[in-house]
């Protein structure tokens, strides 16, 4: 079967469903259903797609080709084990699942499609730079995800559980981490009351260099050279939050740490 001949059900109305949803039904695909645990999410995404939408989990349709999982980690291997049987190529989309939490007995085609962005519902983003990760438990659905993921995106790639797992982890790191640390630097100038504003144009300075060089050769600043007078003072600065602090310390050491790596 060609991939643009499937009929599509999203399990799961969130984030990453309604953005990969869209993009299905922007290049043709038919979505044929949407099912959430709740009625709003369903029909909120059912809506946006015109297409059906349930929250009982009895009236997923049964004919679809593939059945697509954007549901949290925790949730997925209980839903699975209510789910009635299916027959088609069932599919999640998570970075830290593994290709097997699908082998349980009444299943017998699965894969991950496996998008490495950060969605926000309301923001509208394009499909097609985002690298797409596909795995299956045999080639042809494999090559049929490949085809699917290619359609919404320029980079379609095969990659293993284990590949993935890792990816997902720098991930957290490139994109979580980074943005907590945009959180923690927001707090802080409100309470000055100074704009975040400010620092849009070094914080596109700082993503920019990454392109050009390793991140390790980009990162400047008083902790490269542990310059302890201007580390200390900021620490005084954050005494009304131990846990800023905490973290101000545990980083400079890290990024100290980093730089030593440099002359090795």
């Amino acid at each position: 079967m060609m991939a643009k001949n499937c009929k599509i059900t999203l399990i799961g109305a969130g984030n990453v469903a309604t953005h990969l949803g869209k993009a299905l039904k922007e290049r043709g695909f038919l979505i044929q259903q949407v099912y959430s645990r709740t009625l709003q999410s369903a029909k909120e995404l059912g809506l946006t797609l015109n297409v059906a939408f349930t929250n009982d989990i009895n009236y997923i349709n049964k004919d679809a080709d593939i059945y697509i999982f954007s549901v949290k980690d925790s949730a997925l291997p209980q839903l699975l084990q209510q789910l009635p049987s299916l027959q088609g190529l069932l599919v999640h989309t998570a970075g830290s699942l593994p290709l097997d939490v699908f082998n349980v007995n009444k299943y017998n085609r699965y894969g991950v499609l496996y998008p490495l962005q950060t969605f926000s519902k309301n923001r509208v983003i394009s499909f097609q730079n985002i690298p797409i990760f596909v795995e299956a438990n045999n080639t042809n659905d494999e090559s049929l995800l490949l085809e699917l993921a290619s359609h919404i995106s320029d980079n379609a790639l095969k990659l293993s559980s284990e590949k993935r797992k890792q990816l997902h982890l720098a991930a957290v790191f490139a994109c979580n981490f980074v943005n907590d640390m945009y959180v923690n630097a927001a707090d802080i100038l409100e309470r000055e009351n100074l704009s975040k504003d400010y620092l849009l144009p070094l914080i596109k300075e700082t993503a920019s260099k990454i392109k050009e060089m390793h991140p390790r050769d980009a990162q400047t600043g008083p902790a490269v050279r542990y310059d302890t007078n201007v580390i200390n003072k900021h620490l005084e600065l954050l005494k009304y939050d131990s846990a800023k602090a905490t973290v101000y310390k545990t980083l400079s050491d890290d990024i100290h740490k980093q730089a030593s790596l440099k002359g090795e």
